[in-house]
């Protein structure tokens, strides 16, 4: 089974093994999820790559993730477009005078889709964070044609975030694989315990895994 790759531009298609990492939050902890997924996937034999396309501030995930992946990916390849302004990427963009140009970042896509089993493309902030005047995250994840899994950070709240997201990402023609639960804290609470049954019920995609707080390795659920 193949998703057709919906830039004009680019004809190539790419594998249900490529999968689009969203988060319901800027704190959900999706670099940390997919760095576990990653290395589950190396566990089994399996030649992987994370990709970040957009970094604003820090670019210790992209670092992160260049370390997950399999040997010889160097971090501007894992992240082609870096701000050094801690911001939404557009607002970051107007404030260094530059604009995200997402055919380019398509065709860096395509280059580790083409050299990997598997590439976990690592969204930044939430599922509509803005990538420039025309854009949004979502619209360069619909552009990918990838299934989403939406890492949530499972906490008190989250059931109004994740129901918006996954619906947002069907809306727009797309498979959500499924959700991960990320205990982001040690603590738990009603909240956090009764989560994962409230969003089954109201879901019609599966929780793939709830990783618990300080956990170094999981399975590959899909």
């Amino acid at each position: 089974m193949v998703a057709q790759e919906c830039n004009g531009d680019l004809q190539q298609r790419v594998t249900v093994s490529h999968y689009f990492i969203t988060g319901t939050d800027t704190d959900a902890g999706k670099t940390y999820v997919t760095c576990l997924l990653l290395e589950a996937l190396k566990s089994s034999g399996k030649n992987v790559a994370g990709f970040k396309p957009f970094v604003c501030g820090s670019r210790d995930d992209a670092i992160h993730l260049a370390n997950a992946s399999s040997e010889g990916l160097t971090v501007e390849e894992v992240n082609p477009v870096w701000f050094k302004v801690p911001a939404a990427p557009y607002a970051a963009a107007l404030m260094e005078n530059r604009r995200i140009e997402l055919n380019d970042v398509m065709a860096r896509f395509q280059e580790l889709a083409q050299r990997h089993d598997h590439v976990l493309v690592e969204g930044a902030g939430g599922w509509e964070v803005p990538l420039n005047e025309f854009s949004t995250m979502a619209d360069f994840a619909q552009r990918l044609a990838l299934p989403v899994i939406v890492v949530v950070n499972n906490k008190l709240g989250c059931l109004n975030h994740t129901l918006l997201t996954v619906r947002n990402i069907q809306a727009r023609g797309l498979t959500c694989a499924g959700i991960i639960l990320n205990y982001v804290k040690e603590e738990r609470d009603a909240a956090s315990i009764s989560n994962r049954m409230v969003l089954e019920h109201f879901m019609d995609v599966p929780v793939l895994a709830e990783i618990m707080h300080g956990e170094t390795e999981i399975e590959w659920p899909l």
